[in-house]
């Protein structure tokens, strides 16, 4: 129960340091994506990759140093309950007129956490469900900007509507020809819609900023023509000659799922009401849980909050028991599921095979290198979380059985509760070796295409992925391949790429054994396919479209092509959706 007075002074002060420390991270935070515009006029993207880097690691920072105050200021041990639960009754009303609420009650949280027992991780200290809604913000007075602009076009001056949209933007740079790249976005609209005619309510919404990630800004809205709504994309690229284009022009929820996928990194874009713009996507992708969007938009800590609540959701909602997952156990991890929810639960083990040579610390730096990098759309992202309380009967025994072998420091039992001190949580997908099995023979050609493109594209990312198995990569509800094993991951930059030697003679040649010397990072491309290529058919379209996968030159001219300072361009999009105006193949 809440107390019925507020008569401990300590916990108003409590609630404002912990306020403060969140304006402090929203402040920077904002100030990091506001900046994204004038990186990508300036063509600064490496310095974009250390901004996306470096905002990732802000909100612990911030969580870090209002728990060192809070520890410095106050004797956190001596407080009652009866504080904390004051403490939580301040904060509520500190937050009744702030834009971003969700937020800050996740920051509380996250300080909470660190200070108090996991048995206080209730509604009555923690905010376990929202307090402060987050409808209607925006009519608030005052908001420097409103979140979207609306235009009111007629047929007659489509154009003119267009180019007045992107001049609003105010980019810097200008553009390498506006009206042909109008005259394209037009068509392709008219295209997409058919022989339309305007109804009474015929507008385009676009958010106000633009979304930056990768060497593009995205302009993000709708057309809504009486009761149709439909969903658009503009990327806008630099041009071969170094000013501006317009690369496409994406219509419809899928094309927009495939930009805002959860295999991508997080976007920069410059919000002050964050929920609002969370509404207006969700209305563009129905589909898309609001927790993703929130990670989309760099919000990743809120958008693990939200996902924890939907997983309790779904917890009450479901009676199916957690499982060992479907595949190939793994050296490293042992993974986990609960066949109702569609992801999988992943505790790195206790001890590992002696092929294996790590520790935990380094396969969590992994992850950690993961969560940091632009993932080009082929690395899924992770959530990671801590002291994760699951329901013990819904554990089949033999998972249980395995945790208690596999991890049994990470594992407690409390009461009813089987306690996992660390987890990493990714989206379920058809491991590509079991989805190989099954395919049919225009599936499985597809597949194949498929991860020799995932490997290129994490190529061009400076990623080696180590170890390349099929099992290692799954298969999206797209049809896209994406890695999701990190424990042996490199910086392509870090390897040395060698082809195999000459034998110096008949021993050399019949040994079965390696007989020449290996450095700890050198990799032989060469030696891939024995591994990877043992069904005749797979080798023949592997072949016919990879076949360079498997030649040392080739990973080796992108590590000297990207430690001398490119940056590789990667697309969300298919190629044949690309105008082909001045922008770079």
């Amino acid at each position: 129960m809440f107390p019925h007075q507020l008569t401990d002074s300590r916990a108003f002060a409590i609630a404002r340091t912990m306020l403060d420390g969140f304006n402090r991270h929203y402040e920077l935070f904002r100030q990091a994506s506001a900046e994204a515009q004038r990186r990508f006029e300036q063509a600064d993207w490496h310095g974009q990759q250390r901004a996306q880097a470096q905002r990732i690691e802000y909100y612990d920072r911030r969580v870090d140093e209002a728990v060192q105050r809070l520890r410095g200021d106050f004797a956190i041990e001596s407080l009652s309950m009866d504080t904390w639960q004051q403490a939580k009754l301040h904060y509520i009303g500190l937050l009744t007129d702030h834009h971003q609420p969700e937020l800050a009650e996740t920051f509380f949280n996250s300080v909470t956490s660190k200070l108090l027992h996991r048995s206080y991780f209730r509604n009555d200290f923690i905010f376990v469900r929202p307090a402060i809604s987050t409808e209607y913000i925006e009519n608030d007075e005052p908001a420097s900007k409103p979140t979207y602009r609306a235009y009111y076009p007629t047929l007659d001056n489509l154009h003119a509507t267009w180019e007045r949209i992107i001049g609003n933007f105010q980019l810097e740079r200008a553009f390498e020809d506006l009206p042909r790249d109008v005259d394209r976005v037009v068509r392709a609209m008219r295209a997409e819609l058919g022989a339309f005619r305007p109804r009474a309510n015929f507008q385009i919404q676009v958010l106000a900023s633009l979304f930056y990630r990768n060497k593009g800004a995205y302009l993000v809205g709708k057309i809504i023509n009486g009761f149709v709504e439909t969903p658009l994309a503009l990327p806008i690229l630099h041009g071969a000659g170094g000013r501006l284009v317009i690369d496409a022009a994406l219509f419809g929820e899928d094309d927009l799922l495939m930009i805002f996928s959860y295999a991508r990194a997080y976007f920069m874009v410059e919000m002050e009401i964050p929920s609002a713009y969370v509404q207006f996507l969700r209305g563009l992708m129905p589909r898309k849980p609001r927790s993703e969007l929130y990670n989309a938009l760099g919000l990743q800590k809120q958008g693990k909050n939200m996902f924890y609540r939907d997983f309790l959701a779904h917890l009450r909602h479901s009676s199916d028991r957690f499982r060992i997952a479907p595949g190939i156990k793994g050296m490293v991890m042992l993974v986990f599921d609960l066949p109702s929810f569609p992801y999988v639960f992943k505790v790195i083990k206790d001890f590992y095979p002696p092929q294996k040579e790590t520790t935990r610390e380094q396969i969590k730096g992994k992850y950690l290198l993961v969560k940091r990098h632009d993932r080009v759309g082929r690395m899924a992202d992770t959530l990671e979380y801590s002291n994760v309380a699951f329901p013990r009967q819904r554990f089949e025994d033999e998972l249980v059985a395995e945790l208690r072998h596999f991890c049994p420091s990470l594992i407690e039992e409390d009461g009813d509760a089987l306690v996992v001190r660390h987890v990493y949580i990714e989206r379920r997908m058809i491991p590509l070796n079991i989805y190989l099995q099954e395919a049919s023979p225009e599936q499985m050609a597809a597949a194949v295409v498929e991860y020799g493109n995932a490997i290129k594209d994490l190529v061009a990312a400076n990623i080696f992925p180590g170890d390349m198995l099929w099992k290692n990569f799954g298969v999206t509800r797209h049809g896209k391949v994406v890695f999701y094993d990190y424990d042996e991951i490199e910086y392509l930059t870090d390897c040395n790429f060698r082809r195999v030697p000459a034998p110096r003679n008949e021993e050399e040649e019949m040994s079965g054994e390696v007989w020449y010397r290996v450095g700890p990072r050198d990799v032989f491309p060469e030696t891939f396919g024995p591994f990877l290529l043992g069904n005749d058919r797979v080798r023949e379209v592997f072949m016919a479209r990879h076949a360079e996968l498997l030649d040392a030159a080739f990973w080796q001219a992108h590590k000297e092509r990207i430690a001398a300072g490119h940056v590789h361009d990667v697309f969300p999009y298919e190629a044949a959706k690309r105008f082909g105006s001045g922008a770079p193949a």
